[in-house]
C-alpha cells in the first residue's frame, strides 16, 4: 500500500481486514482443529471453503480484467503469471508443512491474534523469520 492513500482508502482496507478476520474465525478457517482434520483427510470442510475461494477468485479476476478495475491508489490491476520451477514445489511443501503444524497460513494468523489466540504470535514470528530468510537466501535458491 502506498503512503499516499487517503484516509477513506485506509478505512476501507481496515474494514475489509476486520470483516475477513471475523469471517475466518466464524467459518473456522483459522481453527487449528479444522486444519488438522483437513490434512488427515478426515473432513471436507476446508476443501469446500478452498474450492469456493478459488471459484470466487476466478470470477473476481475475470471481472477485474473485463471492467479495468483499479487499485485504491488508482493504478491498473495487472496479473502476470509466474513461471513454474523447482522452487515453487519446494516452497509449496514448506508452506503446507507450516500450515499443517501451526493451523494458519498468512491471513488467518492475524485473525487468530485478533481472536485472542496469543500463540499465533509465535506463528507470526516464524512467518516473518521465513520471509526474511527467503529474502536473504533468494539468490541461492532455485528460481
Amino acid at each position: 500500500m502506498s503512503h499516499n492513500m487517503s484516509p477513506r482508502a485506509w478505512a476501507s482496507v481496515l474494514l475489509v481486514g476486520i470483516y475477513l478476520g471475523i469471517l475466518f474465525i466464524k467459518s473456522e478457517v483459522a481453527s487449528w482443529q479444522r486444519i488438522h482434520r483437513m490434512f488427515l483427510l478426515q473432513e471436507a470442510h476446508m476443501y469446500l471453503i478452498i474450492s469456493l475461494a478459488i471459484a470466487v477468485a476466478m470470477a473476481s479476476m475475470a471481472l477485474i480484467k473485463r471492467y479495468g478495475v483499479r487499485t485504491v491508489d488508482g493504478e491498473p490491476i495487472r496479473y502476470e503469471p509466474k513461471p513454474f520451477h523447482t522452487g515453487v514445489v519446494v516452497g509449496g511443501m514448506l508452506f503446507g508443512a507450516g500450515w499443517a503444524i501451526t493451523g494458519a497460513c498468512p491471513g488467518p494468523i492475524y485473525a487468530q491474534i485478533g481472536a485472542g489466540q496469543w500463540m499465533a504470535l509465535v506463528t507470526l514470528a516464524g512467518a516473518l523469520l521465513g520471509m526474511f530468510l527467503y529474502a536473504a537466501l533468494k539468490p541461492r535458491l532455485p528460481h
